[in-house]
């Protein structure tokens, strides 16, 4: 909607009115008014698959306490400059005492977070392929285990929200089952699935895929494997990282034909450095170097992840030919539906109040989270 105005009340979205309505009502002496001079008025983005920013990352947590909780609450702070309003810290797997502590330490930072919001873990892993490590490290990698799952959901507190998965497990139905019971959205990455195996996937509710076309087996004529599969089947919804490294630009065009909007999902993918001024880089335990807006190990220059924020990833897939609707709708309505968040994501009456506001060249101009602005108009 243009020349639009949106009033909030008690950290909720009140109302949206036109221009006409807008110059008609009668509002309250009290009533602050800010003026965003024609910029854009979004929903605020929610990331749900971020490792860290500014140099503090998950891969912080398990180490010494309090530093997994500081790290997080770190990031919900700077997240904000980039238009975040609500965020799933992304934990790599690690061993299973470290991980279980790690967990620990990013859920108590839950409700004590001064900026964007930390709605809950994404675990990726650590019952992956060791075929799709990418930087992920082998010995943490396990084969499916109900008892450890168990005891990641009780460290948790039950706030796991979503977890990456590798469909052609052994095992993987009764874990699928496991999750659907306790609400936990599955999405197939890090996975060397044949066709067949997604199939069997979906069945058993890994409806959702993680950075789609990387850590995946690839399309091939006699066999679709997983990015097939995610491409024909129109219930699979998949993130895209949208820093033009990870996906080719013109492959926005081929999502845009073969998805539908609502499944499309930006996230950043970020890493602990992302943003960090100064070196040296680590993400994951190793070294890192930055190149072409991609983290890449220095031991063996495999990608590590990249140093997208979401605001640039906006900008990328409106430069990839998404209109600016659409690009916004997959950082904020599409991952808040596919999380179930039913209270984000939609510039709606009723709503929590995070919004952002961001000007032509996607400058972030102020992010309100309930209400409340967390980062000043400027």
């Amino acid at each position: 909607m243009e020349h639009c105005a949106v009033l909030v009340e008690d950290g909720l979205i009140s109302d949206v009115f036109s221009r006409k309505r807008f110059e008609q009502r009668r509002f309250d002496s009290d009533v602050r008014f800010i003026d965003v001079d024609g910029a854009c008025i979004a929903p605020g983005f929610v990331d749900t698959h971020i490792h860290g920013i500014g140099g503090y990352g998950t891969d912080d947590a398990g180490i010494r306490a309090p530093e997994g909780t500081d790290a997080v609450l770190a990031m919900s702070k700077l997240l904000i400059e980039h238009g975040v309003t609500a965020f799933n810290p992304t934990l790599y797997p690690s061993k299973p005492a470290h991980m279980l502590q790690a967990v620990r330490e990013i859920v108590f930072a839950m409700g004590r977070e001064e900026g964007a919001r930390i709605m809950g873990l994404h675990l990726e892993g650590p019952f992956i392929s060791l075929n799709r490590l990418g930087v992920q490290k082998p010995e943490t990698v396990l084969p499916v285990d109900l008892h450890f799952m168990e005891q990641l959901w009780d460290a948790a507190s039950g706030r796991i929200v979503n977890m990456t998965v590798a469909p052609e497990l052994k095992n993987m139905r009764e874990l699928a089952l496991f999750c659907i019971k306790k609400g936990i959205v599955l999405q197939a990455g890090h996975t060397d699935a044949e066709y067949d195996n997604m199939v069997e996937g979906m069945q058993i509710g890994i409806l959702h895929s993680t950075h789609f076309f990387n850590a995946m087996k690839r399309l091939d004529h006699r066999n679709p494997n997983a990015v097939g599969a995610i491409l024909i089947h129109p219930e699979m919804s998949c993130e895209i990282i949208a820093d033009e490294y990870h996906v080719h630009p013109d492959l926005f065009k081929l999502l845009l034909r073969n998805k539908s909007i609502d499944k499309i999902l930006l996230v950043s993918d970020g890493l602990k450095p992302t943003e960090q001024k100064e070196g040296p880089f680590y993400a994951n335990g190793d070294e890192v170097y930055f190149r072409n807006g991609v983290f890449f190990r220095k031991s063996d220059d495999v990608i590590a992840g990249s140093g997208l924020t979401m605001i640039r990833g906006v900008k990328n897939l409106v430069s990839g030919g998404f209109s600016l609707e659409d690009a916004v709708k997959t950082a904020s309505f599409n991952p808040a539906q596919v999380m179930r968040y039913s209270n984000q994501g939609a510039i709606i009456p009723g709503r929590f109040a995070d919004l952002t506001v961001f000007d032509s060249s996607y400058k972030v101009r102020l992010t309100m989270v309930g209400g409340k602005i967390v980062k000043n108009p400027n």
